[in-house]
Protein backbone atom coordinates (compact mmCIF):
# COMPACT_ATOMS: atom_id res chain seq x y z
CA UNK A 1 0.00 0.00 0.00
CA UNK A 2 2.27 2.50 -0.63
CA UNK A 3 0.63 4.42 -3.52
CA UNK A 4 0.69 8.01 -2.13
CA UNK A 5 -3.24 9.14 -3.40
CA UNK A 6 -4.44 6.54 -1.39
CA UNK A 7 -2.41 7.38 1.77
CA UNK A 8 -2.62 10.98 1.56
CA UNK A 9 -5.38 11.59 3.80
CA UNK A 10 -4.15 9.64 6.87
CA UNK A 11 -2.20 11.46 9.33
CA UNK A 12 0.84 10.24 10.65
CA UNK A 13 0.65 9.92 14.46
CA UNK A 14 -3.47 9.10 14.57
CA UNK A 15 -4.50 7.23 11.32
CA UNK A 16 -0.36 5.71 10.52
CA UNK A 17 2.80 5.52 12.35
CA UNK A 18 4.37 6.78 9.10
CA UNK A 19 4.55 7.33 5.89
CA UNK A 20 6.39 6.48 2.69
CA UNK A 21 10.00 8.72 2.20
CA UNK A 22 10.33 9.93 6.08
CA UNK A 23 13.05 8.99 8.05
CA UNK A 24 13.35 6.02 10.39
CA UNK A 25 13.83 8.25 13.21
CA UNK A 26 10.14 10.10 12.71
CA UNK A 27 8.58 6.76 12.86
CA UNK A 28 6.12 7.15 15.62
CA UNK A 29 6.04 3.97 18.32
CA UNK A 30 4.94 1.42 19.16
CA UNK A 31 4.35 0.16 16.26
CA UNK A 32 5.07 -2.68 13.92
CA UNK A 33 8.56 -2.33 11.28
CA UNK A 34 9.96 -4.84 8.95
CA UNK A 35 13.05 -5.09 7.32
CA UNK A 36 12.35 -5.51 4.09
CA UNK A 37 15.72 -6.51 3.20
CA UNK A 38 16.00 -9.18 5.88
CA UNK A 39 12.15 -9.63 4.76
CA UNK A 40 12.71 -10.44 0.91
CA UNK A 41 16.10 -12.54 1.60
CA UNK A 42 14.06 -15.19 3.86
CA UNK A 43 11.37 -15.32 1.46
CA UNK A 44 13.73 -16.04 -1.51
CA UNK A 45 15.47 -18.66 0.72
CA UNK A 46 12.71 -20.78 1.61
CA UNK A 47 11.16 -20.47 -1.54
CA UNK A 48 14.35 -21.79 -3.27
CA UNK A 49 14.66 -24.21 -0.71
CA UNK A 50 10.60 -25.37 -1.48
CA UNK A 51 11.56 -25.74 -5.33
CA UNK A 52 14.78 -27.94 -4.95
CA UNK A 53 12.98 -29.98 -2.97
CA UNK A 54 10.23 -30.63 -5.24
CA UNK A 55 7.43 -29.07 -2.74
CA UNK A 56 4.90 -26.63 -2.46
CA UNK A 57 5.17 -23.88 -0.10
CA UNK A 58 1.95 -22.89 0.98
CA UNK A 59 2.54 -19.91 3.41
CA UNK A 60 0.85 -19.36 6.57
CA UNK A 61 -1.42 -16.53 6.85
CA UNK A 62 -1.90 -16.22 9.91
CA UNK A 63 1.46 -15.20 10.79
CA UNK A 64 1.38 -12.25 9.46
CA UNK A 65 -2.14 -11.82 8.30
CA UNK A 66 -1.19 -9.85 4.99
CA UNK A 67 -2.41 -9.52 1.64
CA UNK A 68 0.86 -7.79 0.66
CA UNK A 69 3.10 -10.02 2.48
CA UNK A 70 1.27 -13.18 1.10
CA UNK A 71 1.68 -11.34 -2.24
CA UNK A 72 5.20 -11.01 -1.76
CA UNK A 73 5.81 -14.50 -0.71
CA UNK A 74 4.20 -15.45 -4.16
CA UNK A 75 6.26 -13.16 -6.16
CA UNK A 76 9.67 -13.90 -4.24
CA UNK A 77 9.50 -16.97 -3.21
CA UNK A 78 7.15 -19.14 -5.65
CA UNK A 79 4.16 -19.55 -3.13
CA UNK A 80 1.34 -22.11 -4.24
CA UNK A 81 -1.04 -19.66 -1.61
CA UNK A 82 -1.85 -19.68 1.97
CA UNK A 83 -3.16 -21.22 4.95
CA UNK A 84 -5.16 -19.85 7.83
CA UNK A 85 -6.57 -20.82 10.61
CA UNK A 86 -10.44 -18.65 10.45
CA UNK A 87 -13.01 -18.60 7.17
CA UNK A 88 -12.67 -14.45 7.86
CA UNK A 89 -9.15 -14.47 7.20
CA UNK A 90 -9.32 -16.96 4.01
CA UNK A 91 -11.90 -14.60 2.81
CA UNK A 92 -9.64 -11.23 3.20
CA UNK A 93 -6.71 -12.97 1.16
CA UNK A 94 -9.20 -14.60 -1.22
CA UNK A 95 -10.40 -11.10 -1.94
CA UNK A 96 -6.98 -9.59 -2.00
CA UNK A 97 -6.63 -11.96 -5.28
CA UNK A 98 -4.68 -15.14 -3.76
CA UNK A 99 -6.25 -17.83 -6.02
CA UNK A 100 -5.47 -21.20 -3.91
CA UNK A 101 -6.80 -21.20 0.04
CA UNK A 102 -6.53 -23.90 2.89
CA UNK A 103 -8.66 -23.01 6.28
CA UNK A 104 -6.18 -25.46 8.26
CA UNK A 105 -8.41 -25.73 10.69
CA UNK A 106 -12.22 -27.37 11.38
CA UNK A 107 -15.28 -25.16 10.11
CA UNK A 108 -18.34 -26.23 12.06
CA UNK A 109 -20.74 -23.50 12.49
CA UNK A 110 -23.51 -23.62 9.83
CA UNK A 111 -22.74 -19.77 9.41
CA UNK A 112 -19.36 -20.34 8.76
CA UNK A 113 -19.52 -23.55 6.70
CA UNK A 114 -22.09 -20.86 4.45
CA UNK A 115 -19.30 -18.57 4.24
CA UNK A 116 -16.83 -21.30 3.05
CA UNK A 117 -19.10 -22.22 0.85
CA UNK A 118 -18.81 -19.19 -0.77
CA UNK A 119 -15.22 -18.82 -0.87
CA UNK A 120 -14.91 -20.14 -4.49
CA UNK A 121 -16.75 -17.73 -6.42
CA UNK A 122 -14.06 -15.25 -5.16
CA UNK A 123 -11.65 -17.49 -7.64
CA UNK A 124 -9.90 -19.40 -5.05
CA UNK A 125 -9.32 -22.70 -4.81
CA UNK A 126 -11.06 -23.20 -1.18
CA UNK A 127 -9.87 -26.36 0.89
CA UNK A 128 -10.38 -27.50 4.54
CA UNK A 129 -9.83 -29.37 7.70
CA UNK A 130 -12.05 -32.37 8.67
CA UNK A 131 -11.73 -34.75 11.69
CA UNK A 132 -15.51 -35.70 11.94
CA UNK A 133 -16.78 -37.86 9.51
CA UNK A 134 -20.50 -35.94 10.64
CA UNK A 135 -19.26 -32.80 9.06
CA UNK A 136 -19.04 -34.15 5.66
CA UNK A 137 -22.74 -33.76 4.97
CA UNK A 138 -22.43 -29.98 6.05
CA UNK A 139 -19.65 -29.28 4.08
CA UNK A 140 -21.59 -30.89 1.06
CA UNK A 141 -24.73 -29.54 1.33
CA UNK A 142 -23.37 -25.84 2.18
CA UNK A 143 -21.25 -26.56 -1.38
CA UNK A 144 -24.31 -28.20 -3.40
CA UNK A 145 -26.31 -24.50 -2.28
CA UNK A 146 -24.08 -22.64 -3.72
CA UNK A 147 -22.98 -24.34 -6.64
CA UNK A 148 -18.91 -24.35 -5.59
CA UNK A 149 -16.68 -27.19 -5.14
CA UNK A 150 -14.59 -27.67 -1.61
CA UNK A 151 -11.87 -29.66 -1.34
CA UNK A 152 -10.93 -31.21 2.21
CA UNK A 153 -7.43 -32.72 3.62
CA UNK A 154 -8.20 -34.88 6.68
CA UNK A 155 -6.67 -33.83 9.62
CA UNK A 156 -4.51 -36.32 11.58
CA UNK A 157 -3.39 -35.92 15.02
CA UNK A 158 0.26 -36.55 14.97
CA UNK A 159 1.25 -35.30 18.29
CA UNK A 160 -0.11 -32.14 18.94
CA UNK A 161 -3.27 -33.16 20.80
CA UNK A 162 -5.58 -30.73 19.45
CA UNK A 163 -7.53 -31.61 16.56
CA UNK A 164 -7.20 -34.46 13.91
CA UNK A 165 -8.16 -37.75 14.08
CA UNK A 166 -6.01 -41.07 15.37
CA UNK A 167 -5.62 -43.97 13.42
CA UNK A 168 -5.51 -45.10 9.56
CA UNK A 169 -8.88 -46.39 9.76
CA UNK A 170 -10.73 -43.05 10.75
CA UNK A 171 -8.81 -41.75 7.98
CA UNK A 172 -10.06 -44.13 5.49
CA UNK A 173 -13.82 -44.14 6.67
CA UNK A 174 -13.85 -40.19 6.43
CA UNK A 175 -12.17 -40.25 3.15
CA UNK A 176 -14.75 -42.79 1.64
CA UNK A 177 -17.64 -40.20 2.85
CA UNK A 178 -15.90 -37.36 1.32
CA UNK A 179 -15.64 -39.15 -2.11
CA UNK A 180 -19.06 -39.91 -2.06
CA UNK A 181 -20.61 -36.70 -1.27
CA UNK A 182 -21.93 -34.31 -3.45
CA UNK A 183 -19.77 -31.08 -4.34
CA UNK A 184 -16.70 -32.19 -2.36
CA UNK A 185 -13.30 -33.78 -2.96
CA UNK A 186 -10.82 -35.82 -0.98
CA UNK A 187 -7.36 -34.07 -1.25
CA UNK A 188 -5.15 -35.12 0.80
CA UNK A 189 -3.99 -35.13 4.34
CA UNK A 190 -2.84 -32.56 6.33
CA UNK A 191 -0.39 -33.46 9.32
CA UNK A 192 0.64 -30.69 11.05
CA UNK A 193 2.85 -31.27 14.07
CA UNK A 194 2.67 -27.71 16.50
CA UNK A 195 3.55 -29.29 20.08
CA UNK A 196 7.43 -29.97 18.36
CA UNK A 197 8.00 -26.98 16.50
CA UNK A 198 9.70 -24.98 19.32
CA UNK A 199 11.46 -28.09 20.85
CA UNK A 200 15.09 -26.03 21.44
CA UNK A 201 16.83 -29.91 20.31
CA UNK A 202 17.44 -30.88 17.10
CA UNK A 203 16.70 -34.09 17.55
CA UNK A 204 13.92 -34.39 19.48
CA UNK A 205 12.31 -32.36 16.90
CA UNK A 206 13.33 -35.06 14.33
CA UNK A 207 12.18 -38.25 16.65
CA UNK A 208 8.71 -36.04 16.75
CA UNK A 209 8.34 -35.71 12.64
CA UNK A 210 9.66 -39.85 12.30
CA UNK A 211 6.93 -40.51 14.28
CA UNK A 212 4.40 -37.94 12.23
CA UNK A 213 5.81 -39.59 9.51
CA UNK A 214 5.19 -43.32 10.25
CA UNK A 215 1.03 -42.45 10.88
CA UNK A 216 0.95 -40.51 7.86
CA UNK A 217 1.74 -43.37 5.59
CA UNK A 218 0.23 -46.02 7.26
CA UNK A 219 -2.72 -44.05 6.49
CA UNK A 220 -1.51 -43.50 2.70
CA UNK A 221 -1.36 -47.07 2.79
CA UNK A 222 -4.97 -48.00 3.29
CA UNK A 223 -6.09 -45.30 1.19
CA UNK A 224 -4.53 -46.13 -2.44
CA UNK A 225 -6.11 -49.36 -2.54
CA UNK A 226 -9.41 -47.76 -2.47
CA UNK A 227 -8.67 -45.68 -5.03
CA UNK A 228 -7.94 -42.79 -2.62
CA UNK A 229 -4.23 -41.65 -3.14
CA UNK A 230 -4.02 -38.48 -1.56
CA UNK A 231 -2.97 -35.43 -4.24
CA UNK A 232 -1.37 -33.80 -1.29
CA UNK A 233 -0.13 -34.43 2.28
CA UNK A 234 0.25 -30.75 3.80
CA UNK A 235 2.27 -29.94 7.31
CA UNK A 236 5.68 -28.54 8.32
CA UNK A 237 6.82 -25.57 9.89
CA UNK A 238 9.83 -23.27 10.51
CA UNK A 239 11.02 -25.90 13.20
CA UNK A 240 10.66 -28.75 10.93
CA UNK A 241 10.31 -28.26 7.58
CA UNK A 242 13.38 -29.62 6.19
CA UNK A 243 12.08 -33.22 8.22
CA UNK A 244 8.62 -33.14 6.05
CA UNK A 245 10.43 -32.42 2.91
CA UNK A 246 12.98 -34.78 2.87
CA UNK A 247 10.49 -37.66 3.99
CA UNK A 248 9.03 -38.96 0.55
CA UNK A 249 5.65 -38.54 2.29
CA UNK A 250 4.76 -35.10 2.64
CA UNK A 251 4.54 -33.11 -0.71
CA UNK A 252 3.64 -29.73 0.98
CA UNK A 253 4.88 -27.18 3.53
CA UNK A 254 2.78 -24.76 5.70
CA UNK A 255 5.80 -22.39 6.98
CA UNK A 256 5.13 -19.09 8.46
CA UNK A 257 7.46 -17.91 10.94
CA UNK A 258 10.76 -17.89 8.96
CA UNK A 259 9.62 -14.89 7.33
CA UNK A 260 9.51 -12.68 10.29
CA UNK A 261 11.03 -14.66 13.11
CA UNK A 262 10.65 -14.31 16.66
CA UNK A 263 12.44 -14.49 19.55
CA UNK A 264 10.85 -17.90 20.27
CA UNK A 265 11.62 -19.81 17.26
CA UNK A 266 15.30 -18.01 17.25
CA UNK A 267 16.57 -20.37 20.42
CA UNK A 268 15.81 -23.18 18.29
CA UNK A 269 18.76 -25.11 17.43
CA UNK A 270 19.37 -26.65 13.54
CA UNK A 271 21.55 -29.99 13.29
CA UNK A 272 24.65 -28.20 13.82
CA UNK A 273 23.44 -26.81 17.37
CA UNK A 274 23.51 -23.02 16.34
CA UNK A 275 20.62 -20.48 16.94
CA UNK A 276 18.21 -20.44 13.84
CA UNK A 277 17.81 -17.13 14.20
CA UNK A 278 21.69 -16.39 13.57
CA UNK A 279 22.46 -18.03 10.17
CA UNK A 280 19.29 -20.12 9.00
CA UNK A 281 16.37 -17.09 9.75
CA UNK A 282 16.73 -13.41 9.86
CA UNK A 283 14.92 -11.07 12.80
CA UNK A 284 12.93 -9.11 9.89
CA UNK A 285 9.77 -8.07 12.23
CA UNK A 286 10.69 -5.28 15.13
CA UNK A 287 8.50 -3.26 17.44
CA UNK A 288 9.80 0.09 17.28
CA UNK A 289 9.65 1.45 20.51
CA UNK A 290 10.46 4.76 22.45
CA UNK A 291 12.35 5.92 25.62
CA UNK A 292 9.59 7.71 27.12
CA UNK A 293 11.30 8.16 30.59
CA UNK A 294 14.47 8.27 32.42
CA UNK A 295 13.43 8.83 35.93
CA UNK A 296 15.39 6.13 37.43
CA UNK A 297 18.95 6.13 36.64
CA UNK A 298 19.54 2.24 36.19
CA UNK A 299 16.47 1.61 34.50
CA UNK A 300 14.51 3.33 31.08
CA UNK A 301 10.67 3.33 30.57
CA UNK A 302 9.56 2.28 27.06
CA UNK A 303 6.07 2.96 25.41
CA UNK A 304 5.74 -0.94 24.02
CA UNK A 305 4.05 -2.93 26.45
CA UNK A 306 1.73 -5.38 26.48
CA UNK A 307 -0.84 -3.61 24.08
CA UNK A 308 1.89 -3.55 21.80
CA UNK A 309 2.75 -7.28 21.80
CA UNK A 310 1.80 -10.79 23.04
CA UNK A 311 4.30 -11.69 26.06
CA UNK A 312 2.99 -15.75 25.94
CA UNK A 313 6.31 -16.92 24.33
CA UNK A 314 8.26 -14.68 26.44
CA UNK A 315 9.67 -11.27 26.65
CA UNK A 316 10.82 -9.51 23.57
CA UNK A 317 15.01 -8.76 23.10
CA UNK A 318 16.51 -6.06 22.27
CA UNK A 319 18.03 -6.44 18.42
CA UNK A 320 21.58 -5.37 18.26
CA UNK A 321 22.34 -4.85 21.39
CA UNK A 322 24.17 -6.00 24.91
CA UNK A 323 24.09 -3.83 26.81
CA UNK A 324 20.43 -3.01 27.97
CA UNK A 325 17.94 -5.82 28.13
CA UNK A 326 13.74 -5.71 28.10
CA UNK A 327 13.06 -7.14 31.45
CA UNK A 328 9.62 -6.29 32.61
CA UNK A 329 6.06 -4.68 31.09
CA UNK A 330 2.55 -3.51 32.42
CA UNK A 331 -0.64 -2.33 29.56
CA UNK A 332 1.35 0.56 28.03
CA UNK A 333 5.01 0.09 29.74
CA UNK A 334 8.38 -1.55 29.31
CA UNK A 335 11.25 -1.24 31.72
CA UNK A 336 14.79 -1.63 29.84
CA UNK A 337 17.37 -2.03 32.54
CA UNK A 338 20.03 -0.06 31.59
CA UNK A 339 22.74 -0.34 34.72
CA UNK A 340 25.47 2.07 32.86
CA UNK A 341 22.80 4.86 31.77
CA UNK A 342 23.38 4.83 28.12
CA UNK A 343 19.90 5.79 26.84
CA UNK A 344 18.09 8.98 26.70
CA UNK A 345 14.52 9.98 26.24
CA UNK A 346 13.67 9.78 22.65
CA UNK A 347 16.16 6.83 21.62
CA UNK A 348 14.33 4.21 20.07
CA UNK A 349 15.06 0.62 20.26
CA UNK A 350 14.24 -2.24 17.93
CA UNK A 351 12.14 -5.27 20.38
CA UNK A 352 12.14 -8.69 18.96
CA UNK A 353 8.71 -9.72 20.04
CA UNK A 354 8.59 -13.27 21.86
CA UNK A 355 6.15 -14.76 19.46
CA UNK A 356 5.08 -12.87 16.27
CA UNK A 357 1.62 -14.15 15.24
CA UNK A 358 -0.13 -12.51 18.50
CA UNK A 359 1.69 -9.96 18.02
CA UNK A 360 0.98 -8.81 14.43
CA UNK A 361 -2.28 -9.74 15.69
CA UNK A 362 -2.76 -6.42 17.60
CA UNK A 363 -1.54 -3.96 15.38
CA UNK A 364 -2.84 -2.45 12.34
CA UNK A 365 0.19 -1.43 9.99
CA UNK A 366 3.48 -3.08 9.07
CA UNK A 367 6.18 0.00 8.50
CA UNK A 368 8.67 -1.37 5.49
CA UNK A 369 11.84 -0.03 6.05
CA UNK A 370 15.17 -0.08 3.64
CA UNK A 371 18.20 1.69 3.97
CA UNK A 372 17.15 3.90 6.94
CA UNK A 373 14.05 5.10 4.96
CA UNK A 374 10.27 3.96 5.06
CA UNK A 375 9.47 2.44 1.81
CA UNK A 376 6.20 1.49 2.16
CA UNK A 377 3.00 0.77 4.65
CA UNK A 378 1.22 -2.32 4.67
CA UNK A 379 -2.28 -2.75 6.54
CA UNK A 380 -2.33 -6.05 8.84
CA UNK A 381 -5.55 -7.06 6.03
CA UNK A 382 -6.51 -9.74 8.14
CA UNK A 383 -6.57 -8.09 11.83
CA UNK A 384 -9.66 -8.81 14.02
CA UNK A 385 -10.88 -11.77 11.32
CA UNK A 386 -11.08 -14.29 14.30
CA UNK A 387 -14.57 -15.16 12.89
Amino acid sequence: MNDMSTLKNLEVGYDVPALPGMDESEIQTPCLILDLDALERNIKKMGDYAKAHGMRHRVHGKMHKSVDVALLQEKLGGAVGVCCQKVSEAEVFARGGIKDVLVSNQVRDPAKIDRLARLPKLGARTIVCVDDIDNVADLSAAAVKHGTTIECFIEMDVGAGRCGVIGAEKVLEIAKAIDAAENLKFTGIQAYQGAMQHMDSYEDRKAKIDTAVAMVQEAIDLLEPAGLKPELVSGGGTGSYYFESNSSVFNELQCGSYAFMDADYGRILDKDGNRIDQGEWENALFILTSVMSHAKADKAIVDAGLKAQSVDSGLPFIFGRDDVEYVKCSDEHGVVADPDGVLKVNDKLKLVPGHCDPTCNVHDWYVGVRDGKVETLWPVSARGKAY
